[in-house]
Formats: C-alpha cells, sequence, structure tokens
C-alpha cells in the first residue's frame, strides 16, 4: 500500500494535518488505534475552543471526524508498532500490515498516567476510571472520588456533581494547577468536597469492585468509602514505536522545529506527543495545520 503521507493518530492535530493534505490533493492515510478524538472524547465539556461557547467532548470530535468524512479521507484502524526507512521510502508497521509512504506525521497524543497502586489496573471498570464522561452516568447518585489539580480533574468533578451524590476532590498539596474560573465553581459547589495535602495511599475493593480509599495526609491515615476513584493526575506521551527510527525526544515527547519537522528527513510530529509548553485542542490543531503544509513543502524533495 502506497501513500504520499501517514498520518498516525486521529486526534485535533492528526485529523487536521489530514485534511489538510487531502484538501492539498495528497494521497494521505489516516491510522488511528482508538476512536477518533482521541483524548477529546474524554472531555466532559470544552468550554475554550473558537465557535463553541459549550461543547462535550465527543460532540467536538464528532464533527472533526464529520469533516473527514466528507473528504473521503483514507480511514484505518491500527496500531503502529514501527517506522523503518527504505531508500527513499518510509515504512509504517502496525500489527497486520505494513504501509509504504513518502512521509509520516505523528499525532498519537498522550495516554492518562496511573496512580501505580495494587488493584488499580484490575479495577478498571469496576471502580477505577480515567474518564467521567465515559463512566460517569455507571455511578448516579453515588459517592465517588476525583485525583488531581488541574483543569481536567476540575473539570471533570463538575460534570460529576451533578450526577453523583459527592464528590471528593483528592488534590496533594494546597495548591491549584487549574484555571481560577474552575477552581471558584468547584471551591463553591455543594456537593462538592476537597481534600487537601493528601494522596492516595491504599484502593481497597470487595467482591471485584472499589469499595473505599485510604487517604495519606501529613501522618495520618483516613479511610474513605466511595463507588468510583476518577484519576486526573497527568498524561504521558504515546512514542514507544518511534523510538527504533532514532527520532529526537526528550522526557518521551518528540522535539521538533517550529514547522513540526523532526530531526529525520519525511517525518514530522504535531499535537500532544511533541515538547511544547501550551497543550491545548486549538494548539493541537494548528500543529497538525503546520505539520502538513511542511510535508507539502518537503514532497518533492522526499521522492
Amino acid at each position: 500500500m502506497n501513500y504520499d503521507c501517514v498520518v498516525v493518530g486521529a486526534g485535533p492535530a492528526g485529523m487536521t494535518a489530514a485534511i489538510y493534505l487531502k484538501r492539498a490533493n495528497c494521497n494521505v492515510l489516516l491510522l488511528e488505534s482508538s476512536v477518533p478524538g482521541g483524548q477529546v472524547n474524554r472531555s466532559a465539556v470544552v468550554e475554550n475552543y473558537p465557535g463553541f461557547t459549550k461543547i462535550d467532548g465527543p460532540t467536538l470530535a464528532s464533527k472533526m471526524y464529520e469533516q473527514v468524512q466528507e473528504l473521503k479521507i483514507d480511514y484505518r484502524y491500527g496500531e503502529v508498532i514501527d517506522i523503518l526507512e527504505e531508500n527513499n521510502d518510509k515504512i509504517v508497521k502496525t500489527l497486520k500490515e505494513e504501509i509504504r509512504c513518502k512521509g509520516v506525521i505523528i499525532a498519537t497524543g498522550r495516554v492518562p498516567k496511573e496512580l501505580g497502586l495494587e488493584n488499580e489496573t484490575a479495577l478498571v471498570g469496576n471502580g477505577i476510571s480515567w474518564c467521567a464522561v465515559c463512566d460517569g452516568p455507571l455511578y448516579r447518585n453515588k459517592d465517588v472520588c476525583v485525583v488531581g489539580s488541574g483543569n481536567s480533574a476540575l473539570e471533570e468533578s463538575l460534570y460529576l456533581a451533578d450526577i453523583c451524590n459527592s464528590v471528593t476532590i483528592i488534590n496533594r498539596s494546597e495548591h491549584w494547577r487549574a484555571d481560577s474560573i474552575l477552581v471558584k465553581k468547584a471551591t463553591k459547589h455543594e456537593k462538592i468536597k476537597i481534600l487537601y495535602n493528601s494522596v492516595v495511599n491504599t484502593i481497597n475493593e470487595k467482591n471485584g469492585y472499589l469499595s473505599s480509599v485510604l487517604i495519606e495526609k501529613e501522618d495520618s491515615i483516613q479511610e474513605l468509602e466511595c463507588d468510583g476513584l476518577f484519576i486526573y493526575i497527568g498524561s504521558k506521551p504515546t512514542t514507544n514505536f518511534a523510538r527504533n527510527i532514532g527520532i529526537k525526544m526528550q522526557n518521551d515527547y518528540i522535539i521538533v522545529d517550529e514547522n513540526m519537522r523532526t530531526n529525520i528527513k519525511g517525518i514530522y510530529a504535531c499535537g500532544d506527543v511533541i515538547q511544547k509548553q501550551v497543550y491545548q485542542i486549538i494548539t493541537a490543531a494548528g500543529e497538525g495545520a503546520t505539520a502538513a503544509m511542511s510535508f507539502q513543502k518537503d514532497i518533492e524533495i522526499l521522492k
């Protein structure tokens, strides 16, 4: 299978790159190992994306994907495991096939970090979640906890507070990494309780379901019964498959120049997978457009 360019990842950055490439008459393939939209699908509400005063993440992702479909962009499920170079071509290897192309745009984004506690993985879907909009309805009228202090933690806490009996936010310090408007909403919400200088020490289960968590605060341990634990402590980039080809990285994030070019000719990266200052939907989309335009400028020398 031969393409001009393969875009790996169908989040905002990847879909934007594919749209720009297709409109420039490039033969492009969009590969995704999950669902279109990436982490946007985990957002209960988006209030800072131009054109939408307020929209839920899955709907925004769906609207982006509609453009991909209208342009008839080749879209395929595939988990990329390696990228190879052969003469002037790139070979994108998935678990099922090998795809030959002239250029690759990596837009694989990030995945949520785990607490690293016993029972955490075993209880996924049975009390442990990283997505309130996905799993929140399962805890309607129940008591849940949220771990984190950033925008995602507070946005999802506010979403959960509308459907759950109570929400307890566990913040490991006295400070927030979230926008002040979200802090104000969360701290004033009648259903939200906040535990400062606290960390989850232990996850307890009963009959295969989450039953409680042990909260460590200074020198004391408190048991908190809850039905759900939603974790928002940051993310890590999805870059394992890019190591063998020699792409430069910093803390597992891909290093690019201002034109989204990596140190490997013909390979570009954009969105949350790159080393940068601002990780937002709007910046990811802009970087996807830049990566596509860089490939268009380079395509003649890549042939």
